[in-house]
């Protein structure tokens, strides 16, 4: 037989199938080491043929690298499908396998056990070891009392001398276990709920409906965790599998707890914050049946399960599901591909859900569920809408309203928990000199530097570059200087210093880079080991916290001015999702919301909780403008190390797709422009913005992909990307 194998080299030269022979039988999706060249290098069989068109003498496969094929047939055939968006395969099938895994540089635990001949008694035992050798007499003495023992453990205490004559003597034997690296959830317990009935009804939609695609559209503390509990239950008993996805690793451990109180051992977890060896672990017990449900961040669409019989999204909207690194993918895309290969179902969850999913949803697409109430019957809570500059003209500068205060005030006064949103973190997000106006930027990448207070640095959130902050000005050397929009540090300071008494914990990228810190923080203010709890996004969904009865949002504008036609939809996400952290008990919740634009239409709808209403002024605005879901926005974004060749390279591809615009009628329009960052990570950056007819994308996106790979070469890299999350 001949085999096809796809070399990891990320490499446009090298992306295509080399043919190899084997003096072994090797199945497809296995990991192999073939001679390339004049080195080894690692590849993925792709295929097998009789024979191969090749003109030149075939080489043989040096050696098989695991025990079974690491990729699944289904696997190959989704690599081969986002191949289409102008992915190298082999990028694709990196997604498929732990990084640690290539090269070898991850393996499983393996540990060895020592136990006592159980035939003889200790005293026979005893009687064949001389009375000098002390240290064989205590091995045996200690195993036979503890039954088994690590053998690393008692070589430490004893001598691996003594080990070794004893084994020899099959006085005692040596057995290999391999261990395990389980990450850690927070605690919970199995509760046996009796589904509403609304819940039970969405239960019966789903399980009772066609394979296809399912949104439940839920308020915040409607009870869908339950339902996906319950669906994957009914999955497990038809002898199929689960993929469970959540849109942030700080939710994670909370789902895991609760995940592992339902189904044990069969939950695997799929992160990027878990260790190669847990990773590695966790992968390995899916793809060899250790393990039926899949549970974790927006990787975890990529788990090597056979037989899917469910695929969750919960939050369906949030843009972490998105992956705008390189290979870039939509997981509603890769979730999507594989139901259809599997006859599954695919189950969109959110109280928000994007308005591209819920115009799905509305045309009959999707079939729609919907939950409007609360599973305890409980209101959601009052959002209060305070206006800024009234406090401003009332003589209050700070941070905080005077309603906020109070509230805050009275809610650590009755033993409650607080939550206050912001989403920047940092002390302040720049500071400027108060005579000239200069602000610190990162030489970098043309950004504002952040300051720091916790460590008097100012850093850049783009690339981490960090300096020592500056206490003048280098300009013109005045030492006076503003420190601009507060962060989430800043909150924390100010809380600690009005409310001394308070217990506070912040929740940032800046307090989340311990392996373990998510769950340390989310299970310390679960266990009421804190008052009030700080943060950025991270805080904003999914989680169930029952003395929490205040939210406050500092600033509800941070993203509403944003230059992204999704401004307003990410805005009303947020707060809704935010405001609905209070009052899930029997404690009533209130929401206090700090704006400069009061009469915004977001907060109009977002104060009566009024998706519907949101969603049908936001459509009508996307119809006339041509914005998703009525286009597909395609950007392409070029990258130079000078300015000049991109502005230059930007230019060119322009005109291919203006070109290509005279052919294409789908094409709707086109522009070149720099980028919002004009420089980041040390390259300058231009790009192209074309609108393309939704119902023509299909037909037209391969000549544009075309195009964009003409415009690369050595100096100038030029990146696709399809409604685009942010157009930074």
């Amino acid at each position: 037989m001949v085999y096809e194998v796809i070399v990891d080299i990320s490499n446009s030269d090298t992306d295509k199938v080399f043919d190899y022979l084997a003096p072994f039988p090797i199945e497809k999706g296995s990991r192999v080491l073939v001679p390339f060249g004049r080195r080894q290098v690692e590849g993925f069989v792709v295929g097998i043929k009789e024979k191969s068109d090749c003109r030149y003498d075939l080489k043989d496969v040096i050696m098989l690298l695991d025990d079974y094929p690491v990729i699944l047939p289904e696997m190959l055939a989704l690599a081969e499908h986002m191949r289409l968006t102008d992915l190298r395969l082999i990028d694709c099938l990196r997604l498929f396998v732990p990084a640690k895994l290539r090269g070898g540089r991850v393996k499983a635990l393996i540990r060895n056990y020592l136990y006592p001949d159980v035939s003889l008694t200790l005293e026979e035992a005893l009687t064949k070891v001389k009375p000098s050798a002390k240290a064989q007499r205590a091995v045996l003495c200690e195993l036979y009392e503890v039954k088994a023992a690590p053998e690393a453990r008692i070589n430490e205490k004893y001598s691996p001398s003594a080990v070794k004559a004893l084994v020899e003597k099959g006085l005692i034997r040596r057995e290999s276990t391999e261990l395990n690296r389980t990450p850690e959830g927070m605690p919970a317990e199995r509760k046996n709920v009796e589904l509403t009935p609304d819940q039970a009804a969405a239960v019966k939609t789903v399980t009772e409906g066609a394979p296809g695609t399912y949104l439940i559209h839920g308020v915040t503390g409607s009870g869908k965790t339950e339902i996906y509990l319950n669906l994957i239950e009914k999955t497990l008993a038809e002898g199929k599998n689960a993929i469970m996805l959540v849109p942030e690793i700080s939710l994670t451990p909370q789902m895991l707890g609760i995940f592992r109180a339902r189904f044990g051992d069969m939950v695997s977890v799929l992160h990027s914050g878990l260790s190669d060896g847990e990773r590695y672990d966790e992968w390995r017990r899916l793809l060899t049946g250790g393990a039926r449900v899949a549970l974790g961040a927006r990787s975890a669409v990529f788990a090597p399960l056979t037989n899917v019989g469910v695929i969750i999204i919960d939050e369906e909207h949030d843009s972490s599901y998105v992956s705008e690194n390189n290979p870039r993918y939509f997981t509603s895309e890769i979730a999507e591909f594989r139901r259809a290969y599997n006859g599954a179902k695919l189950v969109l969850g959110s109280a928000t859900p994007s308005v591209e999913t819920y115009y799905k949803a509305v045309k009959g697409e999707y079939t729609l569920v919907t939950l409007d109430k609360r599973i305890n019957r409980m209101q959601l809570p009052e959002l209060e809408t305070v206006d800024m500059r009234d406090e401003i003209r009332a003589g209050n500068a700070g941070i905080f309203s005077a309603r906020l205060l109070s509230g805050l005030e009275e809610t650590l006064k009755e033993g409650n928990q607080a939550m206050l949103f912001l989403n920047r973190r940092g002390y302040a997000s720049f500071l400027r000199c108060r005579s000239c106006g200069f602000v610190p930027k990162c030489p970098s990448c043309e950004v504002s530097l952040t300051y720091h207070k916790e460590d008097n640095t100012l850093r850049c959130h783009y690339c981490g570059a960090r300096y020592r902050a500056i206490d003048k000005c280098p300009i013109c050397g005045y030492e006076d200087l503003k420190e601009g929009k507060t962060g989430t540090e800043k909150v924390e300071a100010e809380i600690k210093r009005i409310f001394p008494e308070a217990r506070v914990l912040r929740m940032d990228n800046d307090t989340t880079r311990g392996r373990d810190s998510y769950r340390e923080i989310l299970t310390a203010f679960g266990a009421g080991e804190a008052d009030v709890l700080v943060g950025t996004q991270m805080i904003a969904k999914g989680h169930d916290f029952k003395n929490v009865t205040l939210v406050g949002i500092i600033d509800a504008d941070v993203a509403l001015y944003y230059s992204d036609y999704r401004s307003a939809e990410r805005t009303f996400q947020l707060i809704t999702q935010m405001a609905g952290r209070a009052g899930r008990e029997s404690k009533p919740g209130r929401v206090v919301m700090q704006t400069y634009s009061p009469n915004h239409y977001v907060y109009k709808f977002a104060k009566r909780y009024d998706y519907r209403g949101f969603f049908e002024k936001e459509i009508n605005t996307r119809e006339l403008t041509k914005y998703p879901p009525y286009s597909k926005i395609v950007r392409l974004l070029v990258l130079a190390a000078e300015a000049d060749p991109a502005r230059d390279a930007a230019r060119a591809l322009l005109a291919e797709i203006v070109s290509l615009k005279a052919k294409t009628p789908g094409i709707m329009r086109v522009q070149v422009m720099p980028a919002a960052m004009k420089k980041l990570r040390d390259y300058y950056r231009y790009q192209v913005v074309a609108w393309i007819d939704s119902d023509a994308a299909k037909e037209v996106m391969p000549y544009v992909y075309a195009k964009a790979n003409a415009a690369n070469n050595n100096k100038i890299t030029v990146f696709t990307e399809v409604n685009p999350q942010q157009m930074l």
